[in-house]
């Protein structure tokens, strides 16, 4: 007879057993529903940017994506970084304190820009700005003012008027923010920078009137 039947015969071993196979269920869905949504937002990203070459490396397992896209035809921007990071789905005794830390999953752009860039703009939710958003170095010196942009609050910081009025505009144009929290200039960089909660689908969509507007500024 086994020597530990008695062990494998009580409850307690029973519910061991249920929810160890519990975690491993929940760790493939989370590994596959993160791969899914890194890989429709980084397809969405090459879908706009339309790179001459491109890179990607993993930077944190299932949690962490990097793009590089090399942008060698005339326009605006010589380059595009990207950056997801992504709520660990697959570990869920990790997930509720994730939620409270960082909240929902993050896609960071960067746009290095070939022309000289007309001074600083930050257009950034007002809720996102008050919760572990980038700092804006150089926000004393920058006029603000609120404004609703479809259903959420979001400050607008600018250096010139001229760059209110561009950013008002796109606002006017475009009048759901979707997914997009923050849309940055900042001219001494030479950079434009894009934070969006990516979500399966809805990147390309929010992405391609962002980076057409920022290409505008430019012309």
């Amino acid at each position: 007879m086994f020597k530990y039947q008695h062990i494998v015969t009580q409850p307690i071993f029973f519910l061991f057993v249920a929810f160890s196979f519990f975690l491993s269920v929940v760790y493939y869905w989370g590994r596959r529903e993160n791969k899914r949504v890194f890989l429709s937002a980084f397809n969405d990203l090459v879908d706009v940017i339309k790179p001459d070459d491109q890179k990607f490396t993993n930077i944190g397992g299932s949690v962490g994506h990097h793009a590089n896209l090399i942008i060698n035809r005339k326009g605006p921007f010589s380059k595009v970084d990207a950056t997801i990071t992504l709520l660990p789905r697959h570990s869920l005794l990790y997930m509720p304190i994730s939620k409270l830390i960082m909240r929902f999953d993050r896609l960071f752009i960067t746009f290095y820009s070939r022309a000289t860039l007309s001074g600083e703009g930050h257009l950034i939710e007002k809720r996102y700005a008050g919760f572990r958003a980038p700092k804006i170095t150089n926000i004393e010196r920058l006029e603000k003012m609120e404004l609703k942009w479809g259903k959420h609050d979001f400050f607008l910081y600018f250096e010139q008027v001229k760059l209110r009025d561009q950013f008002m505009s796109f606002v006017r144009k475009n009048p759901d923010p979707g997914i997009v929290r923050h849309i940055a200039i900042v001219a001494n960089q030479r950079k434009c920078f894009l934070f969006m909660i990516p979500q399966k689908g809805k990147v390309k969509e929010n992405l391609a009137p962002v980076y057409r507007w920022l290409c505008s500024l430019s012309n």
